[in-house]
């Protein structure tokens, strides 16, 4: 089973844990601001934008990567281009794997000035030099660089956090900070920009990221009819830093599902050719952030099927020797109805402290404290 590297951590941080992380003083007006900034940076872009959303093959988070993906393809915006260190499928964590669009070589022949906006997912490993030369390229070329979730981390491997002020997943700001000495971290936002880089918050943070792209290079009514269909009414830049943290009884938690295997499922999402991506992706990530199952996509036919952007996934044929529970999307509803079904089955199934740790991990509201 693939758990979260920041909760693996965890069970070997617990002075960390129970001392908890110091609170920030949020910047005044921080959250309009924060907005305001974005949108301007986008006005001054094109409007059939080039967009690189990166991926390293070994492994990518899922919901970084496939959500900014799946939703700028809705919006029906630019190219938009799934593109991967080298040739082979990608390993998303913690789950999911899919067949890119191009390789970074290919990507720079194709795009020789280069992509206008790239997106970066968090990434098992921060400083590949593949990656981080890469991305010091574009950002040189003008691209702005958007590091969702612990793609700060990739972002502060290679440079570009310094003297720029940032938002990160919970969990990587302190080691944010002592890397960039010369940045500033802020509390209480979603998405921040500044000077040519976006940084967010945790896992979720990806969806109201994705919607404000959409708006800053289509329009509000762009961005508020995809908005619509995956069931979000909020995209600002509104958020509460200070509820996030792990403390004793989530380390409990963790410890006592890690230990207890025998009871470890795995479970199996039926997909076909058409499948949502937002929705696939937000829900196999809750289900393997549990400590207690992995979710796993599952096709008996051809070996990819490919889903409503476009993207191919490269589902799991032959479960039979894999113990199995099925779940199963539901095709007409919103990705937003399909991510808190998930949440309250999760807290049906394994209990409230389950929930309480997935929403935690992925820094998704539901998970204050």
């Amino acid at each position: 089973m693939r758990y979260p590297r920041l909760l693996l951590a965890a069970l070997v941080c617990l002075s960390f844990v129970t001392a908890g992380a110091a609170a920030d003083s949020p910047e005044v007006d921080a959250v309009p601001q924060a907005r305001q900034d974005l949108l301007a940076a986008l006005a001054n872009r094109p409007k059939d934008p080039v967009v690189a959303v990166m991926a390293l093959n070994d492994g990518t988070e899922t919901t970084d990567f496939l959500v900014p993906y799946g939703v700028l393809k809705r919006a029906g915006i630019g190219q938009v281009e799934a593109v991967a260190v080298e040739a082979g499928d990608v390993t998303l964590m913690p789950a999911l794997r899919i067949v890119p669009d191009t390789t970074l070589t290919a990507f720079d022949a194709r795009y020789p000035r280069g992509a206008d906006v790239v997106i970066v997912p968090a990434m098992h490993v921060d400083n590949d030099p593949r990656v981080l030369q890469w991305l010091q390229r574009q950002a040189a070329n003008g691209a702005l660089i958007v590091g969702i979730c612990s793609g700060a981390k990739v972002l502060s491997q290679a440079g570009l956090l310094r003297e720029k002020r940032f938002a990160g997943h919970w969990y990587d700001r302190d080691d944010l900070r002592k890397d960039n000495p010369t940045a500033r971290y802020v509390s209480d936002v979603r998405y921040l920009y500044d000077d040519g880089i976006v940084t967010t918050t945790g896992v979720s943070a990806s969806l109201p990221l994705s919607l404000a792209l959409v708006e800053g290079i289509a329009g509000e009514k762009r961005a508020a009819d995809v908005a619509r269909s995956l069931g979000v009414t909020d995209w600002s830049a509104r958020h509460a830093s200070a509820g996030f943290r792990l403390d004793a009884s989530r380390l409990w938690t963790i410890a006592s599902h890690w230990l207890a295997f025998w009871r470890h499922e795995t479970l199996a999402i039926p997909v076909s050719d058409g499948v949502d991506d937002v929705s696939l992706a937000l829900v196999s990530d809750a289900w393997s952030r549990t400590w207690r199952s992995e979710a796993i996509a599952v096709h008996e036919g051809t070996r990819t099927v490919r889903m409503a952007s476009g993207l191919r996934l490269v589902p799991q044929m032959d479960i039979s020797v894999t113990p199995v529970r099925t779940i199963a999307l539901a095709s007409h509803t919103s990705a937003m109805a399909n991510f808190t079904a998930a949440l309250d089955a999760i807290g049906q199934r394994y209990g409230a402290s389950t929930r309480d740790l997935v929403a935690l991990s992925l820094e998704y509201p539901d998970g204050l404290r």
